[in-house]
């Protein structure tokens, strides 16, 4: 009889999974010096985010949270309940806390996702730009926007909406990339200047 899935993940043994690999379950208390994700039941470190990356992602939480509508919620490294061996931590995500249980939420069902957002850095790019748009409109999230730094070092957010019926992103038909200015009104009305987002 099996009895790899009765094991919790520890630090001792974090980096060698079951053969079916780990399920939230069993990491979801594991507490290692470094960030990680569950990714296809292996725990994944989170690569090291410069201040920019950190400073922009904020920045654009306390937009959304300024501009958003009810019931929606908007949170920034919060795990994602995609299924039971994924759980990534997207940089920004808006959503609908209906029913939800306040104190003991931990990880935000998929399902309840309007909008995530990625930051793009360089330890992150396939991640950002191929494997979590992937994801996540294979679980039918909404929106999402890609948000990159060019080599002018300014911000330009590329707006993705959802093809349901081929379950994948493709360009805001409206304006597929911001600059400068942000305008949309998915999921909600929202207009942010990128412009102060970048620098001191």
């Amino acid at each position: 009889m099996a009895t790899g899935r009765a094991e919790e993940a520890t630090p001792d043994n974090w980096m060698f999974p079951p053969a079916e690999g780990w399920t939230i379950d069993q990491v979801k208390d594991l507490e290692l010096p470094f960030d990680w994700e569950l990714l296809d039941g292996a725990i994944v470190v989170r690569g090291q985010t410069k201040y920019w990356h950190n400073h922009v992602r904020d920045e654009l939480a306390d937009r959304l949270k300024l501009a958003r509508t009810p019931p929606y919620k908007v949170v920034t490294e919060q795990c994602v309940l995609y299924d039971d061996q994924n759980a990534p931590k997207p940089d920004v995500i808006v959503f609908d806390p209906t029913g939800l249980e306040f104190f003991e939420l931990e990880c935000v069902p998929v399902e309840k996702l309007a909008l995530v957002v990625e930051v793009v850095s360089p330890g992150s790019r396939q991640d950002d730009r191929i494997r979590k748009p992937a994801l996540f409109a294979e679980a039918l999230v909404p929106y999402y926007w890609r948000v990159e730094l060019g080599r002018d070092r300014q911000i330009a957010v590329h707006e993705f909406w959802l093809h349901h019926k081929h379950r994948e992103y493709i360009e805001a038909p409206e304006q597929p990339v911001h600059r400068k200015v942000l305008i949309t009104d998915h999921p909600f009305p929202v207009e942010i200047d990128l412009r102060p987002l970048v620098g001191f």
